[in-house]
C-alpha cells in the first residue's frame, strides 16, 4: 500500500493563513515572528501533519543540517553526558547529531568514521576525545568543516577549536576544599594512564597540594566502583600514622568504592576519612553519606559546543573557551577529628 503523500509547505501556509517564509521562518525557529503567528502555524502543521524533507532542504540551501559527533567506545559519565548536551542543544537549533564511538587507538576507525560523515555531508565534527589517541587523530584531520575537540585545553591541538570544563580547575577545586577544613594527610584516587581528563585532574590536585606544602599519598584507578573498592581497601590497611585523613578520587564512581571500602572495614565517612568525588552525577547526592563532588554542567557545554560551532558555519572565528566547574559541597566531607587528626 502507498503512503499517503506528506503535506506540503505551501499546504500549511494555505490553513495557516500566513506566506510560505513565514511558515519555513517558524520551522527554523526564527525570532522574527510573532507569537499568534507561530501558535498558528505549529497548530497547522498538526493538524496537516506536515514533516519537513531534510533532503529537499539540504538540496536547495546545500546545508544538511547535520553535526557528527565522535567518542570513544566505553559508556563513561563525562562522554556520555557530553554527548547527550550536543544532541539537545544541536535540535533546539535545527540540527540532528550523527554519532559514531571508535575502540581503535591506531586511528583506522576514526578515519573511517570521519570519511563516513562527510559523505553524509555533516556540517561540522564534534571530537570528544577521552582517551589521548584521539588528541593525535584530531590534530591530523582536514574534513573540510569546522572541527571542535573536547578534551585538551585551548592550543592543545592544532588547528582545532579545544572547548571543555576546566579538568584541571576541577582538582584544585577539590584539594582546596580539604585543605581549607584543616586536611594535611591528602590521598589522591588518579583516574586511567592515557585519559585526557584524568591527567588533568591530576596534574590541578597535585598543583594545589604543592601550594600548600601537601606530599599527597597518590592511586591509579580505571574509573569504576572497583578500582575504588581496592584504593580504599589498601587504604585502611595502613598503619593508622600513615593513614590519609582525605581522599580526592578522580570520578564519583571510584569515590562510591572508596565509601564501600571504609564501610565494610568500619571507618567511617566522614568522621575517620573524608571524600571528594569528581563529576556530581545525580545520584551522587544519594550515596551513604551524600557525596561532596566537583560538578560538571555538561548543559552548558553543550550549548557552548553547539554554538560554537553555528558560529563557525556562519563564518564566524571563535576562540578557544574553557567552561569554569563548582564544587558542591555534602556530607562525604569534614574537618579531621580526634580520630582522624
Amino acid at each position: 500500500m502507498s503512503r499517503a503523500k506528506n503535506p506540503t509547505m505551501a499546504e500549511v501556509a494555505a490553513v495557516a493563513g500566513v506566506s510560505h517564509q513565514t511558515v519555513s521562518r517558524v520551522i527554523n525557529g526564527s525570532s522574527e515572528v510573532r507569537q499568534a503567528t507561530r501558535e498558528r502555524v505549529e497548530a497547522a502543521i498538526d493538524q496537516l501533519g506536515y514533516r519537513r524533507n531534510r533532503a529537499a532542504r539540504a538540496l536547495v540551501t546545500n546545508r544538511s543540517g547535520l553535526i557528527g559527533v565522535i567518542t570513544v567506545g566505553a559508556a563513561l559519565y563525562g562522554p556520555t553526558s557530553a554527548l547527550t548536551a550536543i544532541e539537545e542543544s544541536a535540535r533546539s537549533h535545527g540540527y540532528l547529531t550523527l554519532f559514531a564511538s571508535v575502540t581503535d587507538d591506531s586511528g583506522t576507525q576514526f578515519r573511517s568514521v570521519l570519511d563516513d560523515f562527510l559523505d553524509h555531508a555533516v556540517e561540522a565534527v564534534v571530537v570528544i576525545a577521552a582517551r589521548e589517541p584521539l588528541l593525535d587523530h584530531a590534530a591530523a584531520a582536514t574534513p573540510g568543516v569546522p572541527l571542535v575537540v573536547i578534551g585538551p585545553r585551548p592550543g592543545q591541538v592544532a588547528d582545532a577549536l579545544c572547548l571543555n570544563i576546566d579538568q584541571d580547575a576541577g582538582g584544585r577545586l577539590a584539594v582546596e576544599h580539604l585543605v581549607g577544613l584543616g586536611h594535611r594527610r591528602i590521598a589522591l584516587l588518579h583516574g586511567p594512564e592515557r585519559s585526557v581528563d584524568a591527567e588533568q585532574r591530576q596534574a590541578g590536585a597535585l598543583a594545589a597540594c604543592a601550594a600548600h606544602g601537601v606530599r599527597p599519598t597518590e592511586y591509579r584507578g580505571d574509573w569504576s566502583v572497583g578500582s575504588g573498592y581496592l584504593t580504599g581497601s589498601s587504604i585502611v590497611a595502613l598503619p593508622a600514622a600513615d593513614r590519609p585523613t582525605a581522599v580526592v578520587a578522580a570520578n564519583d564512581q571510584m569515590a562510591l568504592g572508596l565509601m564501600a571500602a571504609f564501610r565494610e572495614h568500619g571507618t567511617a565517612v566522614p568522621d575517620d576519612i573524608s571524600v571528594v568525588g569528581f563529576d556530581d552525577a545525580p545520584e551522587a547526592a544519594y550515596y551513604s553519606p551524600p557525596l561532596t563532588s566537583v560538578r560538571q554542567d555538561f548543559r552548558a557545554l553543550g550549548a557552548l559546543v553547539v554554538d560554537t560551532l553555528l558560529d563557525c558555519i556562519r563564518g564566524g572565528s571563535p576562540a578557544p573557551s574553557l567552561l569554569a566547574p563548582t564544587l558542591t559541597v555534602r556530607v562525604s566531607t569534614a574537618p579531621p577529628t580526634g580520630r582522624a587528626a
